[in-house]
């Protein structure tokens, strides 16, 4: 019985033609829905590296606009995803084709909605997969194939061990968490990824917490 020494990769359902560079780009561009908390009103993206050379001809553009539009990666309005943005979102690109520190598929957004603003870079790994590597400057790390909580507070001492106290009690099961702060004594940064979801109640406990600045609950994308 003869082998084949020929593997494919399974991604996931999408609208091509490419899982990297359209299907990775739309799941990088929903994560930006979730952290900004709707829609951007006003978008700035930039490809970096591969992403800069390939990003029109591979359709990343269209893509990104869909994610930002918050369309799933099997959605058939990813191929008119400029149309379906006018009147809703004003987005323009830049490109940076020689960024040695950065993933060769990487996108840096800047969205704004009224008076909130969120920077996050993202990075598509092939088959859809991707990597969350920055949220407003916190390294973040994260891939959106978990329920993802991210809490941004003062770096009070025993606050890890807060947080993952009240989470545990809704059976949340931490996968990873990364923590990171601008400084000693400053605002820090918890991204915490769970197996199951967490309940609002929590999540409302958590937002009251004196010392806490701000929580975005993304459940998996």
């Amino acid at each position: 019985m003869e082998r084949s020494s020929v593997f494919d990769m399974i991604g996931p359902v999408m609208i091509g033609p490419s899982s990297s560079h359209t299907a990775g780009v739309v799941r990088i561009g929903r994560v930006g829905v979730k952290l900004l908390g709707g829609i951007a009103e006003e978008a700035e993206i930039t490809f970096y590296n591969s992403f800069a050379q390939t990003y029109e001809g591979h359709g990343s553009d269209r893509a990104i606009v869909a994610g930002l539009m918050d369309f799933e990666t099997d959605d058939e309005r990813i191929k008119n995803s400029f149309d379906h943005a006018k009147g809703k979102m004003k987005f323009k690109f830049r490109s940076i084709g020689n960024a040695s520190t950065k993933h060769p598929n990487t996108v840096y957004l800047k969205l704004t909605k009224g008076d909130k603003k969120i920077e996050l870079e993202g990075e598509s790994r092939g088959g859809g997969v991707i990597r969350i590597a920055s949220v407003n400057g916190f390294n973040s790390g994260f891939t959106a194939n978990l329920h993802t909580l991210i809490v941004t507070t003062d770096d009070a001492m025993g606050s890890i061990a807060f947080i993952s106290d009240v989470i545990s009690h809704d059976d949340c099961n931490i996968a990873t968490m990364t923590v990171s702060r601008k400084g000693k004594n400053d605002i820090a940064c918890q991204i915490i990824e769970m197996d199951s979801g967490i309940n609002d109640i929590t999540l409302q406990y958590i937002r009251n917490l004196k010392w806490v600045h701000n929580v975005i609950y993304i459940p998996v994308i």
